[in-house]
């Protein structure tokens, strides 16, 4: 997403996994992928979050990285950036995801989720 700033970037995840349709939470898979590919943790703002069976789908699936001010290093943000472009590299591999699992409230917290 443009512009880049402020304490977060953060990544278009539609845009990123076009071949993952939205009800099987392309966010998340990314999310996924992510943390399997170099550990890095990030938070899914989209479907998974913001939807449910009595709401509409929020308008965008996005991927939250965090940027605390002071903690992280060049090096970390350049491991970040490589790592993003790894994954994107191999974008194609990345599985939807189904919901086995969730609460009524906050499902995105402690929703069980399988790979489709």
């Amino acid at each position: 997403m443009e512009p880049p700033g402020g304490h977060a970037i953060y990544v278009d995840a539609g845009a990123f996994c076009p071949h993952i349709a939205r009800e099987h939470f392309p966010g998340q898979a990314l999310v996924v992928a992510l943390y399997r590919h170099a550990g890095i943790r990030a938070c899914e703002i989209g479907s998974l979050m913001l939807g449910g069976k009595d709401r509409p789908p929020p308008p965008l699936e996005l991927v939250r990285l965090a940027m605390p001010r002071r903690v992280y290093t060049q090096s970390h943000m350049d491991y970040v950036v490589e790592a993003v472009a790894e994954v994107y590299q191999r974008r194609d591999a990345i599985r939807g995801l189904c919901l086995v699992e969730a609460p009524e409230v906050l499902r995105h917290f402690s929703a069980r989720l399988e790979e489709v």
